[in-house]
Protein backbone atom coordinates (compact mmCIF):
# COMPACT_ATOMS: atom_id res chain seq x y z
CA UNK A 1 0.00 0.00 0.00
CA UNK A 2 1.50 3.53 -0.89
CA UNK A 3 0.43 7.00 0.31
CA UNK A 4 -1.49 9.02 -2.36
CA UNK A 5 0.64 11.92 -1.92
CA UNK A 6 3.84 9.90 -2.61
CA UNK A 7 3.09 8.37 -5.89
CA UNK A 8 1.98 11.66 -7.09
CA UNK A 9 5.48 13.12 -6.85
CA UNK A 10 6.41 14.55 -10.38
CA UNK A 11 2.40 14.73 -11.57
CA UNK A 12 1.48 17.96 -13.27
CA UNK A 13 -1.69 18.58 -11.05
CA UNK A 14 -4.52 21.09 -11.44
CA UNK A 15 -7.38 20.50 -8.56
CA UNK A 16 -6.93 17.97 -5.60
CA UNK A 17 -10.30 17.33 -3.47
CA UNK A 18 -10.30 14.68 -0.23
CA UNK A 19 -7.98 12.70 1.69
CA UNK A 20 -4.22 13.17 0.10
CA UNK A 21 -2.63 10.76 2.77
CA UNK A 22 -5.09 7.72 1.97
CA UNK A 23 -3.11 4.26 0.98
CA UNK A 24 -3.61 3.26 -2.90
CA UNK A 25 -3.95 -0.73 -3.15
CA UNK A 26 -3.18 -0.37 -6.65
CA UNK A 27 -3.07 1.82 -9.86
CA UNK A 28 -5.75 0.87 -12.46
CA UNK A 29 -7.05 1.80 -15.71
CA UNK A 30 -8.90 -0.45 -16.77
CA UNK A 31 -12.03 -0.26 -14.52
CA UNK A 32 -12.84 -3.93 -14.88
CA UNK A 33 -9.92 -4.54 -12.74
CA UNK A 34 -10.84 -2.29 -10.09
CA UNK A 35 -11.07 -3.53 -6.51
CA UNK A 36 -11.66 -1.90 -2.94
CA UNK A 37 -8.55 0.23 -2.18
CA UNK A 38 -7.59 1.19 -6.42
CA UNK A 39 -6.55 4.36 -7.53
CA UNK A 40 -8.55 4.41 -10.93
CA UNK A 41 -6.74 6.82 -13.68
CA UNK A 42 -9.15 7.73 -16.16
CA UNK A 43 -7.28 7.89 -19.79
CA UNK A 44 -8.69 8.92 -23.10
CA UNK A 45 -8.13 6.09 -25.18
CA UNK A 46 -8.05 5.40 -28.96
CA UNK A 47 -11.18 3.36 -28.68
CA UNK A 48 -13.04 4.78 -24.98
CA UNK A 49 -12.53 7.07 -22.73
CA UNK A 50 -11.88 5.96 -19.36
CA UNK A 51 -13.93 9.13 -18.00
CA UNK A 52 -16.53 7.25 -18.91
CA UNK A 53 -16.09 4.43 -16.65
CA UNK A 54 -15.40 6.77 -13.54
CA UNK A 55 -18.92 5.68 -11.45
CA UNK A 56 -18.28 2.28 -12.48
CA UNK A 57 -14.51 2.24 -10.79
CA UNK A 58 -16.12 3.74 -7.77
CA UNK A 59 -18.96 0.75 -7.35
CA UNK A 60 -16.40 -1.21 -7.80
CA UNK A 61 -14.67 0.40 -4.77
CA UNK A 62 -12.07 3.43 -6.15
CA UNK A 63 -10.63 4.91 -3.29
CA UNK A 64 -9.22 7.73 -5.56
CA UNK A 65 -10.06 8.97 -9.32
CA UNK A 66 -7.44 10.86 -11.42
CA UNK A 67 -8.98 12.68 -14.56
CA UNK A 68 -8.61 15.29 -17.26
CA UNK A 69 -12.28 16.20 -16.69
CA UNK A 70 -13.91 16.19 -12.84
CA UNK A 71 -17.45 14.83 -13.28
CA UNK A 72 -20.31 17.60 -12.01
CA UNK A 73 -21.27 15.01 -9.44
CA UNK A 74 -18.50 14.30 -6.69
CA UNK A 75 -18.68 11.51 -4.41
CA UNK A 76 -18.06 11.92 -0.80
CA UNK A 77 -15.37 9.27 0.24
CA UNK A 78 -13.33 9.72 -2.82
CA UNK A 79 -10.33 11.47 -3.72
CA UNK A 80 -10.24 13.54 -6.43
CA UNK A 81 -7.08 14.55 -8.45
CA UNK A 82 -7.29 16.41 -11.64
CA UNK A 83 -4.65 16.70 -13.84
CA UNK A 84 -3.03 18.13 -17.43
CA UNK A 85 -2.53 14.46 -18.96
CA UNK A 86 -4.05 10.96 -17.22
CA UNK A 87 -1.92 9.18 -19.66
CA UNK A 88 1.20 11.00 -18.91
CA UNK A 89 0.65 10.63 -15.19
CA UNK A 90 -0.45 7.48 -15.15
CA UNK A 91 3.25 6.33 -16.64
CA UNK A 92 4.76 8.58 -14.07
CA UNK A 93 2.43 7.39 -10.94
CA UNK A 94 3.26 3.58 -11.83
CA UNK A 95 7.06 4.84 -11.94
CA UNK A 96 6.74 6.13 -8.08
CA UNK A 97 4.38 3.46 -7.44
CA UNK A 98 7.27 0.99 -7.73
CA UNK A 99 9.71 2.78 -6.25
CA UNK A 100 11.05 4.36 -9.79
CA UNK A 101 12.99 0.90 -10.84
CA UNK A 102 14.15 2.57 -13.55
CA UNK A 103 16.86 4.62 -11.38
CA UNK A 104 18.16 1.21 -10.50
CA UNK A 105 18.63 -0.31 -13.53
CA UNK A 106 20.03 1.05 -16.80
CA UNK A 107 17.00 1.04 -19.69
CA UNK A 108 18.23 1.59 -23.32
CA UNK A 109 14.65 1.90 -25.30
CA UNK A 110 14.93 1.22 -29.24
CA UNK A 111 12.21 3.02 -31.78
CA UNK A 112 12.33 2.92 -35.80
CA UNK A 113 10.21 0.93 -38.48
CA UNK A 114 12.54 -1.76 -38.80
CA UNK A 115 14.98 -3.70 -36.32
CA UNK A 116 13.66 -2.46 -33.18
CA UNK A 117 12.98 -6.72 -32.15
CA UNK A 118 16.05 -7.52 -33.44
CA UNK A 119 18.24 -5.00 -32.27
CA UNK A 120 16.89 -5.48 -28.42
CA UNK A 121 17.28 -9.43 -28.80
CA UNK A 122 20.52 -8.95 -29.64
CA UNK A 123 21.68 -6.64 -27.05
CA UNK A 124 19.44 -8.83 -24.30
CA UNK A 125 21.61 -11.34 -25.52
CA UNK A 126 25.12 -9.87 -25.45
CA UNK A 127 24.98 -8.81 -22.32
CA UNK A 128 23.61 -12.30 -21.08
CA UNK A 129 26.82 -13.73 -22.74
CA UNK A 130 29.04 -11.08 -21.17
CA UNK A 131 27.90 -12.56 -17.48
CA UNK A 132 25.33 -9.06 -16.55
CA UNK A 133 21.60 -9.93 -15.25
CA UNK A 134 19.36 -8.08 -18.16
CA UNK A 135 15.82 -7.95 -18.86
CA UNK A 136 13.92 -7.54 -22.21
CA UNK A 137 10.62 -5.93 -23.10
CA UNK A 138 10.22 -6.71 -26.68
CA UNK A 139 7.23 -7.57 -29.70
CA UNK A 140 8.89 -11.44 -29.07
CA UNK A 141 8.61 -11.86 -25.38
CA UNK A 142 9.39 -10.20 -22.21
CA UNK A 143 12.41 -11.97 -20.86
CA UNK A 144 13.97 -11.39 -16.67
CA UNK A 145 17.32 -13.04 -17.65
CA UNK A 146 16.06 -16.35 -19.31
CA UNK A 147 12.43 -16.44 -17.60
CA UNK A 148 10.12 -15.01 -20.55
CA UNK A 149 7.03 -13.36 -19.97
CA UNK A 150 4.63 -13.74 -22.76
CA UNK A 151 3.97 -10.37 -24.47
CA UNK A 152 1.21 -8.46 -25.59
CA UNK A 153 2.37 -5.65 -27.49
CA UNK A 154 5.36 -4.45 -28.72
CA UNK A 155 5.52 -1.68 -25.24
CA UNK A 156 3.33 -3.25 -22.25
CA UNK A 157 1.30 -0.35 -21.13
CA UNK A 158 3.10 2.08 -18.27
CA UNK A 159 2.03 -0.14 -15.32
CA UNK A 160 2.75 -3.19 -16.34
CA UNK A 161 6.64 -1.52 -17.62
CA UNK A 162 7.09 -0.72 -14.49
CA UNK A 163 6.07 -3.67 -12.65
CA UNK A 164 8.33 -5.62 -14.75
CA UNK A 165 11.28 -3.29 -14.34
CA UNK A 166 10.77 -3.46 -10.78
CA UNK A 167 10.66 -7.48 -10.73
CA UNK A 168 13.78 -7.29 -12.99
CA UNK A 169 15.56 -4.66 -10.51
CA UNK A 170 14.44 -7.33 -7.47
CA UNK A 171 15.95 -10.02 -9.45
CA UNK A 172 19.66 -8.20 -9.51
CA UNK A 173 19.29 -6.61 -13.30
CA UNK A 174 21.36 -4.23 -14.53
CA UNK A 175 20.38 -3.61 -17.56
CA UNK A 176 17.06 -3.43 -19.40
CA UNK A 177 16.68 -3.35 -23.24
CA UNK A 178 13.04 -2.60 -24.47
CA UNK A 179 11.40 -1.79 -28.06
CA UNK A 180 9.43 1.49 -27.69
CA UNK A 181 6.99 1.60 -30.47
CA UNK A 182 5.27 4.80 -31.95
CA UNK A 183 1.86 4.02 -30.19
CA UNK A 184 3.60 4.13 -26.74
CA UNK A 185 5.94 6.95 -27.54
CA UNK A 186 2.53 9.19 -28.01
CA UNK A 187 0.00 7.14 -25.87
CA UNK A 188 3.10 8.11 -23.42
CA UNK A 189 2.98 4.68 -21.92
CA UNK A 190 6.99 4.98 -21.39
CA UNK A 191 6.13 8.14 -19.18
CA UNK A 192 7.88 7.80 -15.83
CA UNK A 193 11.43 5.82 -17.37
CA UNK A 194 14.76 7.19 -16.77
CA UNK A 195 16.16 5.84 -20.24
CA UNK A 196 20.11 5.55 -19.87
CA UNK A 197 19.96 5.69 -23.70
CA UNK A 198 17.80 5.56 -26.84
CA UNK A 199 18.87 4.30 -29.84
CA UNK A 200 16.73 4.90 -33.80
CA UNK A 201 16.52 2.22 -36.44
CA UNK A 202 15.62 4.21 -39.40
CA UNK A 203 11.73 5.26 -40.48
CA UNK A 204 9.38 4.01 -43.40
CA UNK A 205 5.74 3.67 -44.52
CA UNK A 206 3.95 2.04 -41.19
CA UNK A 207 1.09 2.65 -38.98
CA UNK A 208 -0.31 5.70 -40.87
CA UNK A 209 -3.71 4.06 -40.29
CA UNK A 210 -3.34 5.40 -36.16
CA UNK A 211 -0.86 8.13 -37.06
CA UNK A 212 -2.47 9.37 -40.39
CA UNK A 213 0.65 11.05 -42.01
CA UNK A 214 4.30 10.38 -41.94
CA UNK A 215 4.96 13.39 -40.35
CA UNK A 216 3.27 12.60 -37.19
CA UNK A 217 5.10 9.33 -37.64
CA UNK A 218 8.43 10.92 -37.58
CA UNK A 219 7.25 12.86 -34.52
CA UNK A 220 6.18 10.55 -32.60
CA UNK A 221 9.78 8.26 -33.12
CA UNK A 222 11.47 12.06 -32.43
CA UNK A 223 9.39 12.65 -29.01
CA UNK A 224 11.58 9.61 -27.43
CA UNK A 225 14.81 11.92 -28.09
CA UNK A 226 13.04 15.25 -27.10
CA UNK A 227 12.77 13.16 -23.55
CA UNK A 228 15.86 11.90 -22.93
CA UNK A 229 18.37 13.75 -19.99
CA UNK A 230 21.28 15.26 -20.18
CA UNK A 231 23.23 11.97 -19.17
CA UNK A 232 22.13 9.46 -21.48
CA UNK A 233 22.66 8.97 -25.02
CA UNK A 234 20.94 9.22 -28.11
CA UNK A 235 22.16 6.81 -31.24
CA UNK A 236 20.84 7.33 -34.76
CA UNK A 237 21.32 5.11 -38.24
CA UNK A 238 23.06 8.51 -39.99
CA UNK A 239 22.42 6.46 -43.30
CA UNK A 240 18.68 6.94 -42.91
CA UNK A 241 17.82 10.96 -43.34
CA UNK A 242 15.43 11.22 -40.66
CA UNK A 243 18.32 10.02 -38.13
CA UNK A 244 19.46 13.54 -37.34
CA UNK A 245 15.59 14.84 -37.25
CA UNK A 246 16.33 12.85 -34.12
CA UNK A 247 18.69 14.72 -33.01
CA UNK A 248 17.04 17.95 -33.24
CA UNK A 249 16.59 19.39 -29.56
CA UNK A 250 17.92 16.26 -27.74
CA UNK A 251 20.01 16.67 -24.79
CA UNK A 252 21.35 13.53 -24.71
CA UNK A 253 25.38 12.93 -26.08
CA UNK A 254 24.62 12.60 -29.82
CA UNK A 255 25.98 9.93 -31.50
CA UNK A 256 25.78 7.89 -35.30
CA UNK A 257 26.14 4.57 -36.78
CA UNK A 258 26.18 3.96 -40.10
CA UNK A 259 27.38 1.97 -43.68
CA UNK A 260 27.34 4.62 -46.24
CA UNK A 261 28.38 8.04 -44.32
CA UNK A 262 30.71 9.29 -42.01
CA UNK A 263 29.50 8.35 -38.51
CA UNK A 264 31.00 7.37 -34.88
CA UNK A 265 30.55 3.46 -34.99
CA UNK A 266 30.96 2.65 -39.18
CA UNK A 267 31.34 -0.41 -40.97
CA UNK A 268 31.42 -2.19 -44.36
CA UNK A 269 30.22 -5.44 -45.37
CA UNK A 270 33.28 -7.79 -46.63
CA UNK A 271 31.17 -10.54 -47.84
CA UNK A 272 27.13 -11.75 -47.49
CA UNK A 273 26.29 -15.36 -47.90
CA UNK A 274 23.19 -17.20 -46.87
CA UNK A 275 25.24 -18.59 -43.96
CA UNK A 276 26.42 -15.17 -42.14
CA UNK A 277 28.28 -11.37 -42.60
CA UNK A 278 31.76 -10.75 -42.45
CA UNK A 279 31.78 -6.80 -41.22
CA UNK A 280 34.79 -4.63 -41.00
CA UNK A 281 33.56 -2.70 -38.05
CA UNK A 282 35.28 -0.17 -36.60
CA UNK A 283 38.26 -1.36 -38.25
CA UNK A 284 38.49 -4.78 -36.76
CA UNK A 285 37.23 -8.02 -39.08
CA UNK A 286 34.29 -9.96 -37.82
CA UNK A 287 32.31 -12.65 -39.18
CA UNK A 288 28.53 -12.72 -37.20
CA UNK A 289 25.86 -15.53 -37.80
CA UNK A 290 23.09 -12.97 -39.13
CA UNK A 291 22.75 -12.04 -42.79
CA UNK A 292 22.18 -8.80 -44.92
CA UNK A 293 22.98 -5.46 -44.89
CA UNK A 294 19.86 -4.83 -42.41
CA UNK A 295 21.36 -7.20 -39.82
CA UNK A 296 24.94 -5.37 -40.36
CA UNK A 297 22.92 -2.25 -39.22
CA UNK A 298 21.14 -3.94 -36.21
CA UNK A 299 24.60 -5.59 -35.44
CA UNK A 300 25.94 -1.90 -35.39
CA UNK A 301 23.26 -0.37 -32.89
CA UNK A 302 24.19 -2.89 -30.85
CA UNK A 303 28.00 -2.71 -30.58
CA UNK A 304 27.18 1.13 -29.85
CA UNK A 305 24.89 1.09 -27.72
CA UNK A 306 27.33 -1.51 -25.87
CA UNK A 307 30.25 0.85 -26.00
CA UNK A 308 28.22 3.23 -24.94
CA UNK A 309 26.99 1.70 -21.94
CA UNK A 310 30.78 1.20 -21.15
CA UNK A 311 31.75 -1.93 -22.57
CA UNK A 312 34.80 -3.42 -24.00
CA UNK A 313 35.25 -3.29 -28.46
CA UNK A 314 36.87 -6.57 -28.25
CA UNK A 315 34.96 -8.33 -25.72
CA UNK A 316 32.17 -7.02 -27.27
CA UNK A 317 32.52 -8.23 -31.06
CA UNK A 318 33.83 -11.66 -29.34
CA UNK A 319 30.23 -12.27 -27.83
CA UNK A 320 28.38 -10.62 -30.37
CA UNK A 321 29.92 -12.93 -33.34
CA UNK A 322 28.37 -15.67 -31.68
CA UNK A 323 24.82 -14.70 -31.38
CA UNK A 324 22.19 -16.33 -33.44
CA UNK A 325 19.59 -13.57 -33.41
CA UNK A 326 15.94 -12.68 -32.63
CA UNK A 327 13.19 -15.57 -33.68
CA UNK A 328 11.17 -15.23 -37.06
CA UNK A 329 13.82 -12.52 -38.26
CA UNK A 330 15.29 -14.45 -40.98
CA UNK A 331 14.98 -17.71 -39.78
CA UNK A 332 16.46 -20.34 -42.07
CA UNK A 333 14.81 -23.89 -42.37
CA UNK A 334 16.98 -26.19 -44.72
CA UNK A 335 15.18 -29.53 -46.10
CA UNK A 336 14.52 -31.50 -49.16
CA UNK A 337 17.19 -29.51 -50.75
CA UNK A 338 15.06 -26.22 -50.07
CA UNK A 339 15.62 -23.16 -48.14
CA UNK A 340 12.84 -21.31 -46.51
CA UNK A 341 13.13 -18.33 -44.30
CA UNK A 342 10.30 -17.49 -42.46
CA UNK A 343 10.76 -13.45 -41.94
CA UNK A 344 8.78 -10.98 -40.01
CA UNK A 345 8.63 -8.45 -42.52
CA UNK A 346 5.62 -6.94 -42.81
CA UNK A 347 6.12 -3.46 -44.07
CA UNK A 348 7.34 -1.92 -47.57
CA UNK A 349 11.00 -1.21 -46.76
CA UNK A 350 11.53 -4.84 -44.12
CA UNK A 351 9.97 -7.15 -47.30
CA UNK A 352 12.68 -5.14 -49.88
CA UNK A 353 15.33 -5.29 -47.78
CA UNK A 354 14.37 -9.22 -46.93
CA UNK A 355 14.41 -9.67 -50.79
CA UNK A 356 17.29 -7.90 -51.26
CA UNK A 357 18.97 -9.50 -49.00
CA UNK A 358 18.23 -13.18 -50.56
CA UNK A 359 18.70 -11.87 -53.61
CA UNK A 360 22.46 -10.60 -53.19
CA UNK A 361 23.58 -14.36 -51.45
CA UNK A 362 21.83 -16.26 -54.72
CA UNK A 363 24.58 -18.61 -56.38
CA UNK A 364 23.18 -19.42 -59.29
CA UNK A 365 19.71 -19.99 -60.88
CA UNK A 366 17.91 -20.85 -57.72
CA UNK A 367 14.29 -19.49 -57.45
CA UNK A 368 12.95 -17.32 -55.15
CA UNK A 369 9.48 -17.74 -54.27
CA UNK A 370 7.69 -15.24 -52.11
CA UNK A 371 4.39 -15.85 -49.90
CA UNK A 372 2.96 -12.73 -48.40
CA UNK A 373 0.11 -11.09 -47.00
CA UNK A 374 -1.07 -7.65 -45.50
CA UNK A 375 -2.94 -7.43 -42.09
CA UNK A 376 -6.39 -6.93 -42.06
CA UNK A 377 -8.22 -3.16 -40.39
CA UNK A 378 -4.49 -1.74 -40.65
CA UNK A 379 -2.89 0.70 -43.04
CA UNK A 380 -4.26 0.18 -46.89
CA UNK A 381 -1.48 1.97 -48.56
CA UNK A 382 1.12 -0.05 -48.45
CA UNK A 383 -1.18 -3.38 -49.41
CA UNK A 384 -0.11 -2.69 -53.55
CA UNK A 385 3.50 -1.44 -52.31
CA UNK A 386 3.89 -4.82 -50.79
CA UNK A 387 2.65 -6.85 -53.81
CA UNK A 388 4.83 -4.41 -56.16
CA UNK A 389 8.03 -5.29 -54.30
CA UNK A 390 7.24 -9.32 -53.55
CA UNK A 391 6.94 -9.58 -57.88
CA UNK A 392 9.94 -7.06 -58.62
CA UNK A 393 12.27 -9.01 -56.40
CA UNK A 394 10.49 -12.80 -56.90
CA UNK A 395 10.52 -15.61 -59.60
CA UNK A 396 7.02 -16.45 -57.92
CA UNK A 397 4.43 -14.69 -55.45
CA UNK A 398 1.66 -16.10 -53.71
CA UNK A 399 -0.71 -13.76 -52.13
CA UNK A 400 -2.24 -15.02 -49.04
CA UNK A 401 -3.76 -13.89 -45.72
CA UNK A 402 -1.89 -12.48 -42.91
CA UNK A 403 -4.46 -11.84 -40.26
CA UNK A 404 -7.17 -10.84 -41.55
CA UNK A 405 -8.49 -10.14 -38.26
CA UNK A 406 -12.41 -8.44 -39.53
CA UNK A 407 -11.22 -8.21 -42.97
CA UNK A 408 -12.59 -10.10 -45.82
CA UNK A 409 -9.24 -11.81 -46.94
CA UNK A 410 -10.22 -11.53 -50.45
CA UNK A 411 -11.03 -7.84 -50.35
CA UNK A 412 -7.15 -7.60 -49.22
CA UNK A 413 -5.72 -9.42 -51.51
CA UNK A 414 -7.63 -7.21 -54.00
CA UNK A 415 -5.83 -4.69 -52.63
CA UNK A 416 -2.21 -6.25 -52.65
CA UNK A 417 -3.39 -7.01 -56.42
CA UNK A 418 -3.32 -3.31 -57.22
CA UNK A 419 0.53 -2.96 -57.11
CA UNK A 420 0.99 -6.44 -59.83
CA UNK A 421 1.56 -5.13 -63.38
CA UNK A 422 -0.31 -6.84 -66.43
CA UNK A 423 2.80 -8.29 -67.32
CA UNK A 424 3.35 -9.89 -63.86
CA UNK A 425 0.20 -11.28 -63.48
CA UNK A 426 1.09 -14.65 -64.77
CA UNK A 427 4.07 -14.84 -61.91
CA UNK A 428 1.01 -14.58 -58.80
CA UNK A 429 -1.11 -16.76 -57.40
CA UNK A 430 -3.59 -15.56 -54.98
CA UNK A 431 -4.47 -18.38 -52.47
CA UNK A 432 -6.29 -16.88 -48.98
CA UNK A 433 -6.03 -20.61 -47.00
CA UNK A 434 -2.54 -19.21 -45.79
CA UNK A 435 -1.46 -23.15 -45.02
CA UNK A 436 -2.00 -24.11 -48.69
CA UNK A 437 -0.39 -21.14 -49.61
CA UNK A 438 2.96 -22.08 -47.70
CA UNK A 439 2.62 -26.13 -49.21
CA UNK A 440 1.48 -24.59 -53.55
CA UNK A 441 5.27 -22.80 -52.40
CA UNK A 442 7.16 -25.61 -51.39
CA UNK A 443 5.81 -27.72 -54.05
CA UNK A 444 6.73 -25.46 -56.77
CA UNK A 445 9.83 -25.25 -55.32
CA UNK A 446 12.92 -26.99 -56.88
CA UNK A 447 16.09 -28.07 -54.89
CA UNK A 448 18.35 -25.24 -54.22
CA UNK A 449 15.19 -22.68 -54.32
CA UNK A 450 14.43 -20.27 -52.11
CA UNK A 451 11.37 -19.46 -50.44
CA UNK A 452 10.60 -16.39 -48.35
CA UNK A 453 7.85 -16.56 -46.02
CA UNK A 454 6.90 -13.13 -45.19
CA UNK A 455 5.08 -11.00 -42.48
CA UNK A 456 4.23 -13.15 -39.63
CA UNK A 457 7.94 -14.30 -38.47
CA UNK A 458 7.63 -15.03 -34.74
CA UNK A 459 3.75 -14.92 -34.47
CA UNK A 460 2.14 -18.11 -34.09
CA UNK A 461 -1.70 -17.47 -34.49
CA UNK A 462 -3.59 -15.99 -36.87
CA UNK A 463 -6.28 -13.77 -36.16
CA UNK A 464 -9.58 -14.00 -38.25
CA UNK A 465 -12.81 -12.46 -37.30
CA UNK A 466 -11.39 -11.44 -33.34
CA UNK A 467 -10.37 -15.40 -32.80
CA UNK A 468 -7.04 -16.26 -32.80
CA UNK A 469 -6.36 -19.60 -33.93
CA UNK A 470 -3.02 -21.47 -33.48
CA UNK A 471 -0.62 -20.92 -36.71
CA UNK A 472 2.91 -20.78 -36.90
CA UNK A 473 4.65 -20.35 -40.15
CA UNK A 474 8.09 -22.38 -38.90
CA UNK A 475 5.95 -25.04 -37.52
CA UNK A 476 3.42 -25.30 -41.13
CA UNK A 477 7.31 -25.10 -43.57
CA UNK A 478 9.02 -27.18 -41.63
CA UNK A 479 6.07 -30.35 -41.17
CA UNK A 480 5.60 -29.72 -45.16
CA UNK A 481 9.47 -29.62 -46.20
CA UNK A 482 9.62 -32.73 -43.72
CA UNK A 483 6.66 -34.28 -45.55
CA UNK A 484 8.41 -33.76 -49.13
CA UNK A 485 11.81 -35.10 -47.97
CA UNK A 486 10.02 -38.69 -47.25
CA UNK A 487 8.65 -39.12 -50.68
Amino acid sequence: MKVLKDILYKVSLLTTQGDMEVKVKDLVFDSRKVSKGSAFVAVLGTQVDGHDFIPTAIEKGARVVVCEKLPQDLSEGVTWVQVTDSAKALGIMASNYYDNPSLQIKVVAVTGTNGKTTTVTLLHQLFMAMGYSTGLLSTVENKINEEVIPATHTTPDAVSIQALLRQMVDAGCTHCFMEASSHAIVQERIAGLQLAGAIFTNISHDHLDYHKTFDEYIKAKKKLFDDLQKDAFALVNGDDKRGLVMLQNCKATHQTYALKSAADFKAKIISNTIEGLELDLNGKQVWFRLIGAFNAYNLLAVFGAAVLLGEDEEEVLQHLSAIPGAKGRFDRISKAGITAIVDYAHTPDALENVLKTINGVRTGGEQVITVVGCGGNRDKAKRPVMAKIAVQESDKVILTSDNPRFEDPEAILDDMQQGVGPSDLRKVLRIVDRKEAIRTACMLSQKGDIILIAGKGHEDYQEIQGVKHHFDDAEVVNEILDQLSQN
